[in-house]
This record gives structure tokens, C-alpha cells and sequence, in this order.
């Protein structure tokens, strides 16, 4: 189990970072999904930095909790772009990352008490 926890973190950490390293470059594919979805160019950015800062927060023991809710905030976001945009399958795929993060947040949140 414990090894699991390690592995979905560490995943979880590297999927916040290159999502949020699309989002800061305004990669193509990025810009056109948010206009596909009706949100302008300009969310790109602070939903791009929220990841990053929630990626790395996540890695430090101290500031894990708040990175993981942070993580799972984003992919809550993006998940629900995937939705406006009318993709059900993959949105309902997307909410997975949302799980995860969520479940880590609370182990850590038990975990300090």
C-alpha cells in the first residue's frame, strides 16, 4: 500500500506539472480546448501556475496537504472545461485525478493529526 501511495503521488505531481507547463507556454492544443469550451485565452495562465505551485507543494512532506487539495482543485477545473466542451466520456475520466488528489489531501490531513 505504501508503495502505492508513492507511485499515485508521484503521477499525480507529474501529470499538475505538464498540465500546468501547457497551460504557462499557451500551447496550441491548450488555447483552442479553453475557446472549444467558451473561456478566453487569458484563464490559461493563473489555472497554469495553480497546478505548478500545487504540483510542487505536493512533493515537500510539510506542504503536502495543501498541495494535493491544490492539485485536486485544478484537475477539478480542467475536468469541468472537458465537460463545457461537451466530451462526457473524458470528462468522466478526467474526475480520476480529482479522486486521487483528494484521497491523498486526506490521508495527509489524517496523517498530521
Amino acid at each position: 500500500m505504501k508503495y502505492a501511495y508513492w507511485l499515485v503521488l508521484g503521477l499525480l505531481v507529474l501529470m499538475s506539472l505538464a498540465a500546468g507547463g501547457a497551460k504557462l507556454a499557451a500551447m496550441p492544443q491548450e488555447v483552442a480546448f479553453f475557446a472549444d469550451a467558451g473561456i478566453d485565452a487569458k484563464w490559461l495562465l493563473p489555472l497554469g501556475l495553480v497546478q505548478i505551485v500545487a504540483g510542487l507543494l505536493a512533493i515537500l512532506p510539510r506542504t503536502r496537504f495543501l498541495g494535493a487539495a491544490a492539485m485536486a482543485l485544478g484537475f477539478l477545473i480542467s475536468s469541468a472545461v472537458i465537460f463545457m466542451t461537451g466530451n462526457i466520456g473524458f470528462g468522466l475520466v478526467s474526475l480520476l485525478p480529482v479522486l486521487m488528489s483528494g484521497l491523498i489531501a486526506r490521508h495527509e490531513r489524517r496523517a498530521a493529526v
